[in-house]
């Protein structure tokens, strides 16, 4: 048979099954207290007559009171402001001059259009005309009786 044939079956090897192996983990070994550590026996008497032992507990040591800062917090305040103010001073001088420049440059742009559209208007005016377009009329020898024209 053929090798590339659909009917031809290869024989699949058998699978290998892997087991996991638990990993045990070594016991670790119990801490040994130093004898300075360890805290002395106390024995007490209770008025009805009890006897209690047992170990002694430190006590509880109070929280030591922040000590006052050599500056107080209005002072620093007042100084964090006065830097925030002097940031800001800063940034209000820049937008004055940004301000003031955009307005000088309108105003340049304004000037222009009008020595543009004026010397327009002065060259529609004033400049050179045909003579030969317009209706020219001679009168010589006119006269107005009772406000009506004899020509």
């Amino acid at each position: 048979m053929y090798p590339d044939h659909p009917t031809h079956r290869t024989p699949v090897p058998a699978a290998e099954v892997h087991r996991p192996v638990p990993i045990v983990p070594a016991p670790t070994p119990l801490p040994v207290n130093a004898p300075s550590t360890t805290p002395e026996l106390a024995t007490i008497v209770l008025p009805d007559g009890r006897t209690i032992t047992g170990y002694t507990i430190a006590s509880a040591q109070p929280a030591p009171v922040a000590a006052k800062p050599p500056v107080s917090r209005v002072a620093v305040n007042i100084a964090l402001g006065g830097v925030g103010f002097l940031a800001v001073s800063g940034g209000l001088l820049i937008l004055t001059s940004f301000i003031a420049a955009l307005t000088a440059f309108v105003s340049q742009l304004v000037i222009l259009a009008a020595v543009i559209f004026g010397g327009w208007i002065a060259v529609q005016v004033l400049g050179h005309r045909e003579r030969g377009a317009g209706t020219t009329v001679n009168i010589r020898k006119a006269t107005f009786k009772r406000n009506h024209f004899h020509g």
